[in-house]
């Protein structure tokens, strides 16, 4: 359940959402504003615990989310094993100041 819409229609929201887990998986950390950061961490998180599961039905739940074949690969193969000692907290958020132009909280998010 999202509490925050961030001004978008339902499918919108879940394709942002979808992109930018994505992208923090491919790339280990991103920058994106506050809000959005904290609405992702907890899909992120989700996705390395199926990671660490590592079956085939786990495999197929993260692909309906991450489309990209070279990011579900990436994340069963190098990032889900990095925590499979460890319970959850997997995304650390950082503050780092307003944007330039609109002065919106920005925040850097990436995988502990």
């Amino acid at each position: 359940m999202n509490l925050r819409r961030l001004g978008r229609p339902t499918g919108q929201r879940k394709a942002l959402f979808r992109n930018l887990v994505t992208e923090l998986i491919k790339h280990e950390k991103i920058t994106t504003t506050e809000t959005k950061a904290k609405e992702i961490r907890s899909l992120a998180e989700k996705m390395i615990t199926l990671g660490k599961r590592g079956d085939l039905s786990a495999r197929r739940e993260v692909a309906k989310v991450i489309v990209d074949k070279a990011v579900v690969k990436k994340l069963f193969d190098e990032v889900a094993p990095r925590y499979a000692d460890r319970n959850g907290g997997y995304t650390r958020v950082v503050k780092i100041g307003p944007r330039r132009g609109d002065a919106a909280p920005m925040a850097l998010i990436e995988l502990v």
